[in-house]
């Protein structure tokens, strides 16, 4: 009968082995895309609703998050599954509220040409991005 082979880690080498810091990982198109919106920007405190009332739209950002522009304020939602986010899709709201948009709120996807469901979208809190003042 075979005896299993013990492999310890200066037996496969490990301890000599220098430890690699993460190679960074070039942004998607959505990433880049969010992060120009967001450029001068910093986030305020997250909100769990905000108000919708008017005719601006929400904007999806394929793979990302959701923003809405509310005056000098950029709302962010990044979503609990930021990748069912497809700019090609139409997004119908069901919403609790009509003037505002919430957490709770349901985000279907239905694809634009066949209307088809394709996913459906779990809202996170919503980040108010404002930009920085510059001092003179």
């Amino acid at each position: 009968m075979l005896k299993p082979l013990a492999f310890t880690a200066a037996a496969l080498g490990l301890l000599a082995m220098p430890l690699r810091a993460e190679e960074p990982t070039q942004m998607t198109r959505g990433e880049a895309e969010l992060a120009k919106l967001l450029e001068g920007r910093v986030a305020g405190e997250p909100q769990r609703c905000i108000n919708t009332f008017g005719t601006r739209t929400i904007h999806q950002i394929d793979g990302t998050a959701l923003t809405y522009r509310d005056g000098d304020t950029v709302w962010v939602n990044y979503t609990r599954n930021p990748d069912s986010i497809d700019d090609s899709d139409v997004m119908v709201i069901r919403r609790f509220s009509a003037t505002s948009l919430c957490r709770t709120d349901q985000i279907e996807m239905i694809e634009r040409t066949g209307g088809f469901l394709t996913g459906v979208l779990f809202l996170d809190d919503f980040v108010p991005y404002t930009k920085v003042d510059a001092e003179g």
